[in-house]
């Protein structure tokens, strides 16, 4: 089975003509458990999310903040392992029929095996690799082998990335580019500002890709903020959150729902 990078990229260019922002929403495998953890994905794809990230969990997680940090680790300690991943991306996909990646730091994948990982990807019919700590100058064997299976490689760009860095980046990467709208880790409040945008700006001057904006979009104000300058929206820590603070696992299934509804209204409106 082929990599699904063609829906991805149709999925953004089908937002784009419906002019708004499509909206990509984040949960790791295996929180609060690995079914638990598919009916949640499952249950933000139908209630308005567009592209789902599904988190690897890692013990050493540079990007994510301590509400992403808590529920990896209750995926850890709950046996989640990358077998566990790949079933979420198959069973949240076939489910839903929307584009499905995998947000993974790169020690797990290279330990797993660059080329396995690759082809057990695209056959859960996954659509990418979002790597966040992933040198592009380090990069060529896992993109040769995403080429090969179809699959997109979409790297994390902050505002602080230099315009030779930015040109570099944008090259290698497929999918769309991930544009960090704050310095620091997913979960951060910080006011966004102009810092945001203008790193919207910058980028657009360097690829015809998409660019999607993460990192600090709490809630459906700043989501649709984000919408009116961004090709996407992406919005993981408040989801892990909701779901963090509800008191099992179906309300926290029903509070990601609520939240993706607002999102998806606001992001509309």
């Amino acid at each position: 089975m082929s990599g699904n990078i063609q829906l991805l990229t149709d999925t953004l260019a089908r937002a784009k003509r419906e002019r708004r922002a499509a909206l990509v929403t984040y949960l790791p495998a295996g929180f609060p458990t690995v079914d638990g953890g598919i009916a949640a994905i499952t249950a933000a794809l139908d209630s308005g999310a567009d592209i789902m990230e599904i988190g690897l969990p890692h013990s050493d997680p540079v990007l994510d903040g301590p509400t992403v940090q808590t529920a990896a680790e209750i995926a850890r300690r709950g046996g989640t392992r990358i077998g566990d991943v790949l079933r979420t991306v198959r069973e949240t996909h076939r489910a839903t029929g929307k584009p499905v990646l995998v947000m993974s730091y790169w020690n797990p994948i290279s330990r797993y095996g660059i080329e396995r990982f690759a082809a057990e990807l695209a056959a859960a019919g996954g659509a990418g690799c979002v790597l966040p700590d992933l040198p592009v100058q380090e990069s060529a064997r896992w993109r040769a082998h995403a080429a090969a299976h179809d699959l997109a490689t979409v790297f994390v760009v902050a505002p602080s990335t230099t315009t030779e860095r930015l040109h570099e980046i944008t090259a290698a990467g497929t999918g769309f580019v991930y544009a960090a709208a704050l310095m620091g880790v997913t979960g951060s409040g910080g006011p966004l500002g102009d810092t945001a945008a203008d790193l919207v700006r910058r980028i657009r001057t360097t690829t015809d890709l998409p660019v999607c904006v993460g990192i600090g979009i709490t809630n459906a104000a700043r989501a649709a903020a984000v919408a009116s300058y961004a090709d996407g929206v992406i919005v993981g820590a408040a989801l892990v959150r909701a779901a963090l603070d509800a008191p099992d696992a179906s309300a926290g299934r029903a509070a990601v729902r609520e939240l993706v509804r607002d999102l998806a209204v606001g992001m509309r409106g």
